[in-house]
């Protein structure tokens, strides 16, 4: 039976290109200086009504009914953008585009905080905070926001591997399995400079988000056997696999189970999370030190994090989201695709990227322009 075809890729479509941006944004908090931001700028503020919400996010990350909702209920508009990769956004900010809420990865959000580019968020002024702080410890006090200070999470997720159980069986629960002979030609690595030397560490045992130079040769090396086994690089799981142009592909969790469970055969897919380790990781709300609508964004944050809306968005986009209450709908979502399964134990296994230095930064920009030149 063929499965229909679902909304493109909840995450991104096209990420190419994006290394060429982080010269000036990656390397530690490398950000063009927040000129005009003082601690005013920087300043909690209370949720309400300021103006319309200009809502800047990955593609297709939200349930539409959960955007009508919310502007019934507080009669504003949702003024939608979005971006294909975390260089694009910070170009975007770089270049003073203006925000009221954003959607960074943990790394970033942990360079936007040190760059005086996010307002802080009061979490007392949040009706539905404790649903997250009072549950899942781990985010009230990340690594990468020290008392979330200016985040709230928003999604966990993993990568592993997704792939067309109906060509080619089962898999062998590794990294490896990227290099089948009998998959040569079909097989896409994401466009995503992390996720692909992230990969290759793991096959080596190495830290995911090593800068060593040493390490990045090996990891180049490695990858240099994989490449011409490659179809290509692409972050659009779903598509790739549905029409066939994969047979293989890497992929996040979120993804594969909102494919899953959309396909009228899903045992005709698999996904599995590798035994050498997996990436993990999380998005955040964030608020801009330059929001025209800070007061919005924080109404939003809150409607955001009520459970029924958070119960309509993980059924939609297939990533589950760290609040009390809502654990079953994830766990049913993914019961018949157990290896999709995120909790917050798996936030603990220091599977993140991380930020390097500007060295290492730099180091690992080459190695990725290395891998992508073949």
């Amino acid at each position: 039976m063929s499965p229909e075809v679902p909304p493109p890729t909840r995450r991104a479509l096209l990420r190419a290109g994006a290394c060429g941006l982080l010269g000036a944004a990656a390397g530690g908090c490398g950000f063009m200086p927040a000129k005009t931001a003082d601690a005013k700028d920087l300043a909690p503020v209370r949720p309400r009504v300021d103006g319309d919400l200009v809502y800047f996010n990955w593609a297709d990350y939200v349930d539409p009914s959960v955007f009508k909702g919310f502007e019934k209920e507080y009669g504003v508009k949702v003024v939608q953008s979005n971006f294909d990769s975390m260089e694009g956004m910070v170009a975007k900010l770089n270049a003073g585009n203006r925000y009221d809420i954003i959607f960074p990865t943990a790394k970033w959000a942990q360079r936007l905080a040190r760059g005086g580019r996010l307002r802080r968020i009061d979490h007392s002024a949040l009706t539905n905070a404790h649903a997250i702080f009072g549950t899942y410890t781990y985010f009230a006090d990340p690594w990468y926001d020290p008392g979330s200070a200016h985040t709230v999470p928003f999604t966990m997720y993993k990568t592993g591997i997704g792939w067309r159980r109906d060509r080619i069986g089962d898999l062998g629960g590794s990294w490896r399995d990227l290099w089948n002979d009998s998959v040569r030609g079909k097989v896409f690595l994401l466009d995503d400079r992390d996720e692909v030397l992230g990969m290759g560490a793991l096959e080596l045992g190495l830290d995911v988000s090593t800068g060593d130079t040493h390490d990045l040769d090996r990891i180049t090396g490695l990858l240099a056997t994989l490449r011409p086994r490659l179809r290509g690089f692409s972050s659009d799981s779903y598509n790739n696999l549905l029409n066939g142009n994969a047979l293989m592909t890497q992929a996040w969790s979120g993804d594969m189970a909102a494919m899953l469970n959309q396909a009228k055969d899903p045992s005709v897919f698999g996904f599995e999370a590798p035994g050498e380790g997996t990436p993990i990781n999380s998005d955040c709300y964030a608020i801009p030190w330059n929001a025209a609508h800070p007061g919005t964004a924080m109404l939003f944050l809150d409607y955001m994090l009520r459970p029924e809306n958070v119960k309509k968005n993980i059924e939609y986009i297939g990533y589950p989201m760290p609040v009390a209450g809502t654990e079953k709908t994830y766990a049913d979502l993914v019961k018949p695709f157990p290896q999709c399964l995120v909790s917050a134990d798996d936030l603990k296994a220091d599977l993140y990227f991380r930020n390097g230095g500007r060295a290492a930064e730099d180091a690992r920009d080459t190695a990725w322009t290395h891998v992508k030149a073949g």
